[in-house]
C-alpha cells in the first residue's frame, strides 16, 4: 500500500522505517524537516497523490490547519489516519474537517524510536474509531496487526484519561528529575532504578513537541499532575512526622 506521511519528526520517522521494513510505499512531506530524497514528496498534495492512507504525523496544534489544507485533495479512496498522543481533540477534529465523506480513524501507537531500537515487544496500538466510518476503523485495526500491534479499542475521552494518569504524569515526573539534575550520572543505580531511566531518556529524546501536547492538549492532564502533587506533599508530611505506619505502601489485589 501507499502511505503519505505528513510530518517526519521523531516519530514520523519511525514509523516510515516501521512501513517501508513491511513492504509498503512511503511517501513523506515536512517541509521544516530533512526528509532522505527516495522519500520525498514536493507537496503534500504530490505526497497523497495516488495514496491508500494518509498520516497526519505533525504536531498536534498544526493539525487543523492541515487539515484545512488537505481537505479539497482528499477523498473516499483516502484513509486519514493521526498518530498523536491525545485523542480527543484530533478525533473532533477529523470529525468536523472530513465528516462523512472521508474516512478516519485516530491512533495512538503506543511506541516510538527508543522502544523500536530496545526491541520492547508486544507492540500496542490504541484506536478510537469513528462513528461515522467503522469500516476504516477495521482496516486501521487490521494494519497494525500486520506491523504487529496489539490493537486496542477506546473512545477518545477514556484514552486520554488513561494517559493523562500514565503517560502525562511518567512525562511530568521525568521533567522534573531532569531539571533536578537527576540524570547528570547515573553511572551508580540500583535495577529498580532502570524504568525511570528510560522515562528519563524518553523525555530527553523529545524536542518539546511531545511533552507540550500530552499535558496542554490533554484536558485531564492538569488534575492529574494536581492529584500527583498533592499525593507527594502528603507524602513528604509523613516523611516529617516519622510516623511509620503511614509510609506503607498498598498492596494492590493482583499483588497479593
Amino acid at each position: 500500500m501507499v502511505f503519505a506521511i505528513l510530518g517526519y519528526g521523531r516519530f514520523g520517522q519511525a514509523f516510515a522505517d516501521l512501513l517501508a521494513r513491511a513492504g509498503h510505499e512511503v511517501r513523506i512531506h515536512d517541509p521544516q524537516a530533512e526528509v532522505p530524497a527516495a522519500l520525498a514528496a514536493a507537496s503534500m498534495v504530490a505526497a497523497i497523490d495516488g495514496a491508500d492512507w494518509v498520516v497526519l504525523a505533525m504536531p498536534v496544534p498544526r493539525m487543523a490547519e492541515a487539515l484545512a489544507a488537505l481537505k479539497p485533495h482528499l477523498g473516499a479512496g483516502h484513509t486519514v489516519i493521526d498518530v498523536g498522543s491525545v485523542k480527543l481533540h484530533p478525533c473532533a477534529l477529523m470529525d468536523e474537517q472530513l465528516g462523512d465523506a472521508i474516512p478516519h480513524v485516530g491512533t495512538h501507537p503506543l511506541f516510538g524510536p527508543l522502544s523500536l531500537a530496545r526491541g520492547e515487544r508486544p507492540l500496542r496500538t490504541v484506536v478510537c474509531a469513528s462513528a461515522r466510518h467503522p469500516q476504516a476503523a477495521e482496516r486501521t485495526r487490521a494494519l497494525f496487526r500486520e506491523l504487529g500491534c496489539e490493537v486496542i479499542d477506546q473512545d477518545p475521552a477514556t484514552h486520554d484519561r488513561h494517559m493523562a494518569h500514565t503517560h502525562a504524569l511518567a512525562f511530568f515526573l521525568a521533567k522534573g528529575l531532569i531539571e533536578i539534575g537527576v540524570d547528570d550520572d547515573l553511572s551508580v543505580t540500583p535495577p529498580s532504578f532502570q524504568g525511570l531511566k528510560n522515562m528519563l531518556a524518553a523525555v530527553r529524546g523529545d524536542a518539546g513537541h511531545l511533552f507540550a501536547a500530552i499535558q496542554q492538549e490533554n484536558p485531564f492532564a492538569a488534575e492529574a499532575r494536581a492529584q500527583l502533587l498533592g499525593a507527594l506533599q502528603r507524602i513528604d508530611r509523613q516523611l516529617a512526622s516519622a510516623d511509620d505506619d503511614s509510609l506503607a505502601i498498598p498492596v494492590r489485589k493482583q499483588d497479593a
